[in-house]
């Protein structure tokens, strides 16, 4: 398996995420079955089927977490000092040339994209395009809902 990019604050989310699950609610689950397991009857027990569940949700986003660590190019940006160029992990601030609106986006990898938090993944239809420009270029990019011309306003390295 290949190396998935990853910006050093996407990993460290991940591994609070991690700790959290394993040390709060893993105990806390653990728990809750046993609790349910004393009331008697498991057939019938909808607190234990209900717990259960919840476990195996847990255990499997520990799994993929785990997973998603060991297979990570973990890419600190800031020791990249100021490239002129957008790349990975740049903050870029765009102008949308049809309707004048500025966007802000952090080309970040697939696990840590979120739109409406402005990260977009590497992978992208805009990341791609964004790539490699710099300061003041025009992109235009194919999106599913049709093309679209942006200018580069800034690129920010955080």
């Amino acid at each position: 398996m290949s190396k998935v990019p990853l910006t050093v604050r996407g990993a460290e989310k991940m591994r609070e995420e991690l700790r959290r699950l394993k040390s709060e609610d893993r105990p806390r689950i653990i728990q809750a079955i046993a609790e349910a397991r004393a009331h008697g009857d498991l057939k019938e027990n909808a607190e234990y089927h209900a717990a259960r569940e919840q476990q195996s949700f847990a255990e499997g986003r520990i799994t993929e977490l785990e997973n998603k660590l060991a297979n990570a190019q973990i890419i600190d940006i800031t020791t990249l000092g100021s490239p002129d160029r957008v790349v990975f992990g740049a903050t870029v601030v765009v102008l949308e040339l049809a309707n004048e609106q500025e966007s802000t986006y952090q080309i970040v990898g697939e696990d840590e994209a979120d739109i409406k938090a402005g990260l977009i993944s590497v992978n992208s239809p805009i990341a791609r395009a964004l790539i490699g420009k710099s300061e003041d270029d025009a992109v235009v990019v194919e999106t599913p809902g049709g093309r679209r011309e942006y200018e580069i306003v800034q690129i920010r390295y955080e």
